[in-house]
């Protein structure tokens, strides 16, 4: 077991702030593991912002079907509805409507109200005197249906807001807030004395290279309590035993390596991120002056994509082409198998522990290409060199020491056919970040803040690092930074691309 999977006793809880009420929801415990800092906590629900958007959209649907009952009758309003409220839930989707802030008033809302039912009862007048225009809608009952269909609209969502700001302050979200003192802790005293925002701060998470050098100040200690996260694995325990849903930035979320791995961990749990104060400020638009901040702090929502890891499309991928693959490349394994046998003598296979996805690790199937002692220290020694590099898993033995059986499955990477049984048990994926050594997972994760997100995604026999030539002796930053690039843009054409690039690299394999 290495020095990462140590566990802190399972009674210890992240403390809550003394006035407010702890929540009632039953501890869950990591699972134990080699890997458990590197572990992706469960995704919290967003079932805070679902219970406040669907009411809007009900609203504005309502709103629409009202207004057409009146103007136009029970004759013809179901037609005209009929394509009148999709387009209108449309513009108001694209206007933003439905992104509420954290505490959104219907007055804000009123300006966009109107300009779209303007439109859309336009759009209908016109349709209607082009069909027929004797059904033309005279233009006093057009102005009466656009100020209808409006105040309708807005009444709706005055409701729903207050509703909204109503419940935010009976049980107000687990919050996270990242930044650096006293900026943080300010903000923290902030959302704690204004429950209406519906945040409850939990814990201050500082990026590393920003931690403060001695004890706290009396302006960083203030009069809320909040215990500082400083590690991977007390921001994991954190999330999972308080629920956090919503993570406060204070700091630009993009400013260095250590905060932009702090985001994507976050982004990948399912949290809503929130910009405040000089973080919103530099995004370049001016906040609106009643919605738009937490109490005098700058604030808006960043909008991010939902995190895509496969699923069951990856899997039905790998299963469609590992299982023929394995059928056609029998004769092959056995070709390897026996030149192992009779070229180094017995053990054909090598089985080493690597860390898969959520960091959980997993035994790897390769055919042997060092003599049995070798293999066992290349499975379990190595180290970093000063220049960024790494050595590869073969890297502690030179090309002097292996037969040229050896040499030749590690140059065409027939010595990784056996991977396929790996890809058929789920342990990996036949597209994905290379999976490591767990020493190696432990050093790295200290020394590029960015490496541990590469265990959101299952670990694959290709990559997009490997097909750009980064396998072996490369630097480890580069792997790292193609990793996320494939795990944050991942789609399933993607993967077939990899797959397609990867084949000209067997059949003119370049040595490694």
């Amino acid at each position: 077991m290495t020095t990462d999977s140590a566990d802190a006793p399972h009674s210890a809880r992240v403390p809550l702030p003394s006035a407010a009420p702890r929540p009632t929801a039953v501890a869950v415990h990591p699972p134990r593991g080699p890997g458990r800092e590197t572990l992706p906590p469960p995704r919290p629900g967003r079932g805070a912002r679902r219970r406040t958007v669907a009411p809007l959209v009900a609203a504005d649907a309502l709103a629409t079907m009202g207004t057409a009952l009146l103007a136009l009758g029970t004759g013809t309003a179901p037609t005209a509805l009929a394509a009148m409220v999709p387009v209108l839930l449309l513009l108001h989707h694209g206007a933003g409507l439905y992104r509420p802030g954290p505490a959104p008033l219907a007055l804000n809302d009123l300006r966009a109200l109107l300009g779209r039912a303007a439109v859309c009862w336009c759009a209908v007048a016109a349709v209607r005197a082009a069909a027929d225009p004797r059904q033309a809608l005279p233009p006093g009952l057009l102005v009466c249906a656009v100020a209808a269909h409006t105040l309708l609209a807005f009444g709706g969502r005055a409701t729903v807001y207050r509703a909204h700001r109503a419940a935010a302050r009976r049980s107000p979200r687990a919050t996270l807030i990242v930044g650096t003192d006293p900026a943080a802790r300010q903000l923290a005293a902030v959302l704690h004395a204004h429950p209406e925002y519906g945040m409850r701060p939990v814990g201050l998470v500082t990026p590393q290279p920003l931690l403060p050098g001695g004890p706290d100040t009396p302006t960083a200690r203030g009069r809320l309590p909040l215990p500082r996260l400083t590690s991977a694995q007390e921001i994991t325990r954190a999330v999972i035993q308080n629920t956090v849903r919503d993570v406060v930035f204070t700091l630009p979320p993009y400013g260095d390596p250590h905060t932009a791995a702090l985001l994507r961990r976050f982004i990948d749990q399912g949290s809503a991120i929130w910009l405040a104060g000089a973080a919103a400020a530099r995004e370049g638009r001016t906040p609106h002056a009643d919605t738009d901040h937490l109490w005098g702090f700058a604030c808006r929502r960043l909008e991010t994509a939902p995190p895509r890891h496969g699923g069951r499309g990856k899997r039905a991928l790998d299963l469609a082409l590992a299982v023929p693959a394995l059928v056609v490349a029998a004769p092959v394994l056995l070709g390897c198998a026996l030149a192992v046998r009779l070229g180094d003598g017995p053990g054909v296979l090598c089985r080493q522990e690597r860390i898969g996805r959520g960091g959980r690790s997993f035994t790897l199937l390769k055919f042997r290409t060092l003599p049995a002692g070798d293999a066992h220290e290349a499975a379990t020694q190595g180290n970093m060199t000063d220049d960024g590099r790494t050595s590869g898993v073969y890297g502690t033995s030179g090309a002097g020491g292996t037969s040229g059986v050896a040499r030749l499955l590690r140059r065409t990477a027939l010595d990784e056919l056996p991977q396929l049984w790996n890809v058929l048990r789920g342990d990996m994926s036949l597209v994905g970040p290379r999976p490591e050594r767990p020493f190696f997972v432990q050093q790295c994760s200290q020394a590029y803040p960015e490496y541990a997100a590469r265990h959101r995604m299952p670990v694959g026999i290709t990559g997009l690092a490997q097909v750009h030539g980064l396998r072996g002796d490369t630097p480890v930053e580069d792997r790292v930074r193609f990793d996320n690039l494939y795990i944050d843009s991942w789609s399933l054409w993607q993967d077939i691309r990899i797959l397609l690039r990867t084949v000209p690299r067997l059949v003119r394999p370049e040595g490694r």
